[in-house]
């Protein structure tokens, strides 16, 4: 998964994470949304502010959604 690059900051490097939870059920999820499909993958983002991506959901495996560890404060 990579970030996209700040505005004025270069091109396409990014960050590559590693370490994601599997989430099984979506509603799991209390203020997360989703991108639309690229390919098919959709991105998971905050649904307040739209930051991310904080993780990602293959299309394909309807029970799956990783959360980048990264990208979110656990405690």
């Amino acid at each position: 998964m990579r970030k996209k690059a700040a505005a004025g900051g270069g091109g396409g490097g990014g960050d590559v994470l590693r370490e994601h939870w599997l989430v099984r059920d979506m509603f799991s999820f209390e203020n997360v949304g989703f991108t639309r499909d690229v390919g098919n993958v959709k991105f998971l983002v905050c649904a307040d502010c739209e930051a991310g991506p904080i993780g990602w959901h293959c299309l394909d495996d309807k029970d799956s959604f990783y959360v980048a560890l990264e990208r979110v404060a656990h405690e």
